[in-house]
């Protein structure tokens, strides 16, 4: 991928002074958003005719304007409305809207883009988003990009989000995931790679060395995995952008693949010696260890807070596997699981204020949040071998990995546990790790 200059040249917002000038005047009206703080949101009806091919394909004019459709529809808090509704048919990009037009088929919101031809062959996309009841302009932008006009589209649906939620999307993100294949009972597993939607999936290791629990640090676009291809588990860095990769060390004991702090600095992980597992936290840059609990039981599964102050794991020195909070230091451990079941691989939201964890009760494995002191526990979705909560980087939508028939698959579900959806992979998935927002 090569996006110009650097990674992508972001021009200013569009000055629109002209165009609202000419546009129809409405009544006085509150602009256009969502709350998502609701309990229950009702997805917001928005328009997204296929953006006008100026001197480019007229396909990949009307694949831009459906990736943005598809990734704000996936979030649940868009429904796009069918283009066979539309009354006016969007020809010139410079002129304002109709909005009576779009009013009538109760649109809310509308989106209107064109992809220009440079002479240097490179694409230029310009994109534009109206309130159609107030009967303005809310954003406009303008990229440029030699090739990758998925990445674009992402970015797009990224600010028509941000904009109309008044949070940070999460479109413009992947995934690194464990790819499996093979009969069920000898697995090739494989580091992948893919877009959040699913799309560009493509391998990161050969399938040589049996790979495992892949994380993302949360600065930059690098990853721990494990990694039994020489006896001993080996952990390693692997830098997804130049695939390049070192190994921090072998570690016999290790029980769990290790996390990444906030600052992307140090990791924790699980190691098992004498027949317990404690938690440790390596500083990389120096390679030093560091015991964090030494309570005769397994603990294991760590994960940071993000402002790095704090660690959930998972134990059993209470008798079954429960979530306990403890300083990033080290010390006394607070229990915050209390429910039927065991809890396991806690993970804690980029926003700080929810906790996920897997929960097996009655044998069924569910995916559910609590609170960082263990109230308002919520279950989002229960079945047959779930497992493997990771969060997007704006910490309202989670993925996870369950059992389909023969092998894994991957699934999305957003925190109110009613918008869950598969999201498509090429063979068996497992593991899921999800980036932050590229740069």
């Amino acid at each position: 991928m090569t996006l110009l200059p650097a990674r992508l040249l972001r021009a200013a917002t569009f000055a629109a002074l002209a165009l609202l000038a000419a546009a129809p005047l409405a009544p006085a009206r509150a602009q256009v958003s969502i709350d998502i703080n609701q309990g229950n949101v009702q997805p917001l009806p928005i328009a997204i005719p296929d953006f006008l091919a100026n001197g480019s394909d007229p396909k990949l004019a009307a694949d831009m304007a459906g990736v943005i459709a598809a990734d704000l529809q996936r979030s649940g808090l868009f429904a796009p409305i069918d283009k066979r509704a539309f009354i006016e048919k969007i020809s010139n990009f410079d002129a304002a809207p109709r909005f009576g037009d779009w009013r009538i088929i109760n649109a809310q919101a509308l989106v209107t883009g064109q992809i220009v031809r440079q002479g240097d062959g490179r694409l230029r996309t310009d994109f534009r988003l109206w309130d159609v009841f107030a009967g303005n302009q809310l954003e406009g932008q303008q990229f440029f990009t030699d090739k990758n006009w998925r990445r674009v589209a992402h970015l797009i649906a990224d600010m028509i989000y941000e904009r109309l939620t008044g949070e940070k999307g999460y479109f413009d993100t992947r995934i690194v995931y464990v790819d499996e294949s093979g009969p069920k009972n000898n697995r090739v597993k494989r580091l992948a790679i893919m877009d959040q939607d699913g799309y560009g999936s493509r391998f990161i290791t050969s399938g040589s060395e049996l790979v495992l629990t892949p994380r993302f640090s949360p600065t930059s676009q690098e990853i721990t995995y494990m990694s039994f291809g020489q006896g001993d588990p080996r952990v390693y860095l692997l830098n997804i952008e130049t695939g390049q990769r070192e190994a921090v060390g072998n570690f016999p004991g290790m029980t769990f693949a290790p996390r990444f702090s906030p600052d992307g600095q140090k990791v924790a992980m699980s190691l098992e010696q004498g027949g317990n597992a404690s938690i440790y936290v390596m500083d990389l840059r120096s390679r030093a260890t560091t015991k964090l609990t030494d309570s005769g039981a397994i603990d294991t599964s760590p994960s940071f807070s993000p402002d790095g102050s704090k660690i959930v794991f998972e134990s059993d020195r209470g008798g079954n596997q429960q979530i306990y909070v403890m300083s990033a230091s080290g010390g006394g451990a607070q229990r915050i699981s209390f429910g039927d079941g065991r809890y396991s691989t806690p993970v804690w939201s980029p926003r700080g204020d929810l906790i996920a964890f897997t929960k097996q009760s009655g044998g069924k494995f569910a995916i559910g949040v609590m609170r960082p002191d263990g109230t308002g526990e919520r279950i989002l979705t229960e079945g047959f071998h779930n497992e493997g909560p990771t969060w997007a980087p704006n910490g309202r939508v989670l993925m996870f990995f369950r059992d389909v028939g023969p092998g894994p698959k991957i699934f999305s579900i957003d925190i109110t546990g009613r918008n869950e959806q598969r999201v498509p992979t090429p063979g068996f998935a497992s593991d899921p790790a999800w980036s932050p927002l590229l740069n």
